[in-house]
């Protein structure tokens, strides 16, 4: 499970008590959590999981300034630390005692506009337009890491996740070009991962972005819905085997499993089951 949770699930009453009670109900073996925000120690010793905060060793659990964690039902191996604690950090988890490396990630959100397609914007230009923010700068910092695990996965996978505050190529393709102003763009940000060999989750099993748009980012009352949460993977040894996206308004009800919760967060989930074959 990946999650943006919104400032620590902070922002409305009871936020963080409705934040583990839709983790419970999802019951995934590992979060990828975003905007951790001091909340993460909390949610994860409520819900009984192991907690990973990516920051610096030493960094106070309930640190409020700290943006990344990693929750699992499984023990943990090394720690991945990065120069950029803040937008990528990971750390082995050892399954049927197997090692896995997981990554939690955030990129930001500009440039940003809610619906590109209206830019006026040829696709080369809108691939220009993509490189003025900072998360062109983000995602230039962070490729070597990620080009070095990605290049040892034939025999320790890498499951990287998170809120990347983009629109991926896969969505804006030929099927797609009647929703986007008869525009094909492949953006950057996800086509460099593509390039490393990792396989987009939720899209590679849902493969039709009409009738399984996986919307995570969508204002109430604005025109501006889009996917821009995912959960990648690398290795021989993995297999997406199902995947799927939740979403809802912030401080509305959502329903799971027949339950209804507020929902805390601004940005919805996604969930991905993975088999992961034996050595």
């Amino acid at each position: 499970m990946t999650w943006n949770i919104l400032h620590g699930a902070n922002d409305i009453i009871n936020g963080k008590e409705n934040a583990i009670a839709i983790i419970k109900e999802i019951d995934p073996d590992v979060i990828l959590m975003v905007e951790t925000y001091g909340s993460g120690k909390d949610i994860a010793d409520a819900l009984g999981y192991n907690f990973h905060l990516i920051a610096p060793k030493g960094t106070a659990l309930n640190d409020k300034g700290t943006n990344l964690s990693i929750f699992s039902k499984y023990p943990f191996g090394n720690r991945i630390d990065t120069e950029y604690p803040f937008y990528l950090g990971g750390i082995e988890i050892i399954i049927n005692n197997q090692k896995v490396r997981f990554f939690s990630n955030w990129f930001h959100y500009l440039p940003w506009n809610d619906a590109p397609e209206n830019m006026g914007k040829t696709t080369n230009e809108l691939l220009e337009w993509e490189k003025t923010g900072a998360r062109y700068d983000m995602l230039q910092n962070v490729l070597p890491y990620l080009k070095k695990y990605a290049s040892q996965t034939d025999s320790i996978p890498i499951v990287f996740g998170g809120d990347m505050n983009t629109p991926s190529h896969l969505d804006w393709g030929e099927n797609t070009k009647t929703i986007h102003n008869n525009l094909v763009v492949p953006w950057n940000t996800t086509k460099q991962l593509e390039k490393l060999g990792l396989i987009d989750t939720y899209r590679t099993l849902n493969p039709n972005p009409l009738t399984h748009p996986g919307i995570t980012w969508n204002t109430e009352a604005k025109n501006d819905s889009h996917r821009i949460d995912y959960i990648f993977y690398k290795g021989a040894k993995l297999k997406s085997v199902n995947s799927k996206s939740y979403h809802a308004y912030f401080n509305k009800p959502i329903t799971i499993n027949g339950k209804a919760f507020l929902y805390p967060s601004d940005h919805g989930f996604v969930v991905t089951a993975f088999k992961l074959l034996k050595n």
